[in-house]
């Protein structure tokens, strides 16, 4: 790395230049991870060949396990080429867990409260919610489309709060990890993202409907990168999906959070109440759409209930929230829970909680036109099956908003079914 930032500015292999490779990448891609296997590779090929040996590997950040949550004490050291000066000092202590729940106001939160929930969150994101590549890469954008009205999918959200948490609290815009355009400056965001690739691949074994897209934009999309001999080049998504065609193997590591399954609060354990039972004043559809700026309650119709298990095999049930207005370089963020009460809304360990959304600020300098639509999908099957909701005409459906730097507007919420 030392040598890697020595490289003049211009050079292709430089640090200064390897970082702005995330900035122009990292979003509007059909998906996010699929182009960053080949990114970190060659940013590894460069490094190797700079310490000449073709045999170096980056390691990942197992922020999913408890011993490797905290950050790591190789980028703790000011003298070191790994140290960066803008991130959250908050943080920077080994018994300071990244919390994937951050609210951006809590500090001092238990480890193992943190623990249970990062395990919860990272179960939802990767089982329960990503039963189906849809719902785990996000919604298809083909040349020529408008920015997908759906968001990005579970694998997004899986990597988001990592950012957040690690960028400088004190810096305007969040820099260098918590603001997209600035993130690869942070030598932290390449063990970041080795760990997203990471886990891109253990989805893939869990089983049931998770694999790639076989979809031919998808497989033919290209991008363009220097390689660690200052050659321009091109690849397509095709040929990076396999990790050892690559030359890459991740090392084994326990997986506790496969276990994590989320149980249900007292209320919905003993199923002594129905969905509109839950208190809390009831949001009209037709109020929609309205600017989040409290907890806000409504009743969802459900297009089919009491699905047979052939049914729920075909398609997933989803939770739509869409029409998510907001300023892409503003940090928005609030959660969604089902069947709970809005006074004391459950987090990750309980079932009821349905998912969050979380924007990262990307300043483009185009003037201040940032704003955009967007939207948030859930996959709600197994959800309902723990709530013992699945024969209910409706659910209760709460928007938590967390601490903002902008006002977002929701459109509405509807049920769909994903196949």
């Amino acid at each position: 790395m030392k040598r890697m930032k020595c490289l003049p500015p211009e050079d292709p292999r430089s640090f200064f230049q390897q970082a702005k490779v995330h900035c122009a990448y990292c979003n509007g891609s059909y998906v996010q991870s699929s182009h960053t296997n080949l990114g970190l590779q060659i940013h590894f090929s460069i490094l190797g060949s700079l310490i000449q040996d073709p045999t170096f590997a980056l390691p990942f950040w197992n922020w999913d396990h408890e011993d490797g949550m905290a950050i790591a004490e190789m980028f703790k050291d000011p003298e070191s080429p790994l140290f960066d000066g803008l991130r959250n000092v908050h943080h920077l202590p080994s018994n300071k867990p990244l919390d994937l729940r951050w609210d951006r106001v809590t500090e001092d939160k238990p480890f193992e409260r943190i623990r249970d929930d990062n395990y919860a969150r990272v179960y939802e994101l990767m089982v329960s919610g990503a039963q189906r590549r849809l719902e785990f890469f996000g919604p298809k954008y083909r040349a020529g489309d408008p920015p997908p009205a759906g968001g990005g999918g579970t694998s997004e959200r899986l990597h988001n709060m990592a950012h957040l948490w690690t960028g400088g609290h004190n810096q305007q815009f969040g820099e260098d990890m918590g603001n997209f355009y600035s993130a690869g400056r942070d030598p932290i965001f390449y063990v970041h993202h080795c760990n997203v690739d990471r886990l891109w691949n253990v989805w893939k074994t869990i089983g049931g409907f998770r694999f790639d897209f076989d979809d031919y934009d998808y497989l033919n999309t290209s991008f363009l990168f220097y390689d660690e001999n200052s050659d321009l080049i091109k690849i397509k998504v095709k040929d990076v999906l396999d990790p050892q065609a690559l030359g890459l193997e991740y090392e084994d590591r326990p997986i506790p959070w496969r276990n994590s399954r989320p149980v249900p609060t007292a209320a919905n354990a003993a199923r002594t109440a129905t969905a509109a039972a839950f208190g809390g004043p009831i949001t009209s559809p037709s109020a929609f759409p309205l600017v989040l700026e409290k907890v806000t309650t409504v009743m969802v119709p459900r297009p089919k209930k009491g699905r047979t298990a052939k049914e729920k095999s075909a398609a997933s049930e989803i939770l739509v929230v869409e029409g998510i207005e907001l300023e892409g370089d503003k940090v928005v963020q609030f959660e969604v829970v089902i069947n709970d009460d809005p006074d004391n809304p459950s987090g990750p360990s309980n079932s009821e909680f349905a998912g969050s959304f979380l924007n990262i600020p990307h300043v483009h300098g185009n003037n201040g036109h940032n704003k955009f639509v967007t939207g948030l999908r859930m996959d709600i099957t197994e959800l309902l099956e723990d709530i013992g909701a699945e024969n209910d005409d409706q659910i209760q459906v709460t928007l938590v908003p967390k601490k903002s730097d902008g006002p977002v507007t929701i459109g509405g919420l509807k049920i769909e079914y994903s196949s």
